[in-house]
């Protein structure tokens, strides 16, 4: 085991705190909020997403810890991945049987870029919603927007500016949506398990927990549909981007902008004659 490794294992103060955070969020349970026909449902994992945030900004926790937290969270998710493949192999016949769902998945998650990017050129950003905007902005798409524009473009600012949003708040959002959306709209359950998979396995185990507790008798098939998905969207999601989404975002981003160019010239124009 390398120095960097065992100096993770040894630093006592994060695992202790980690462990008071466990131990809080447990004893706290699951919190119901109804609203409306459906109910949002709060989970311990948000609770300590939240509290980690917290406790980041006072004397507890220092650079060290912070940056001694970061591979631990990809040793954990590792664990989460391993458990979706063992719970995934008893319903194969149903994964099989939803085969072209699955795999057409992605294609779907291309719609966000028809709402995000029109909205972020409306707002006024330039070249940085083609970073936000042709992804979620997890680990994948961070490289891809590295290798093709570098970090520091403007491109790449608005794919880490993602990336570290998502990181924070992602899985608080869709933590809470899911519960939500699964309460209060007629779809069936394993619709919500497979939109789980967007490629992140921290988003993936946030969203899936609302929905277990939601329906604790699918949580077997649930789990295995989230895993599953999640799966597929981490291997596809990447070559999606390349061949479809990045593309197709770059040439709406080009269209938008200069509809939008138009129309300024044309309202200072107007501005000019009335005056």
């Amino acid at each position: 085991m390398s120095e960097k490794a065992i100096a993770l294992w040894k630093d006592w103060r994060l695992h202790v705190i980690v462990l008071g955070i466990v131990a809080v969020t447990e004893s706290i349970g699951i919190f119901k909020i109804p609203l409306g026909p459906g109910t949002i449902l709060l989970l311990p994992m948000l609770y300590a997403v939240v509290i980690g945030l917290a406790l980041y900004f006072t004397p507890l926790i220092n650079d060290k810890q912070s940056i001694n937290a970061e591979p631990l969270v990809f040793l954990s998710v590792s664990i989460l991945i391993a458990k979706f493949g063992v719970q995934a192999g008893p319903a194969l016949p149903q994964i099989i049987e939803a085969g072209p769902a699955l795999l057409l998945q992605e294609f779907g998650n291309l719609g966000t870029i028809f709402l995000a990017l029109p909205l972020a050129v409306f707002l006024g950003m330039k070249r940085e919603s083609i970073g936000m905007t042709h992804s979620i902005g997890r680990e994948a798409n961070l490289a891809l927007i590295t290798d093709k524009y570098g970090l520091s473009s403007p491109e790449g600012r608005g794919v880490m500016a993602m990336y570290i949003f998502g990181t924070v708040f992602g899985s608080i959002f869709i933590g809470m949506i899911s519960g939500f959306l699964a309460t209060v709209t007629p779809l069936h359950p394993i619709s919500f398990a497979m939109a789980t998979g967007v490629g992140s396995g921290s988003m993936a185990a946030a969203s899936l927990g609302p929905l277990i507790a939601a329906f604790p008798e699918m949580s077997e098939t649930l789990t295995a549909f989230s895993g599953v998905s999640n799966l597929i969207s981490s291997v596809t999601g990447l070559y999606m981007s390349i061949f479809v989404g990045l593309p197709l975002t770059v040439k709406m981003y080009e269209i938008l902008s200069k509809n939008k160019e138009k129309k300024t010239v044309k309202g200072s124009v107007e501005y000019v004659k009335k005056h």
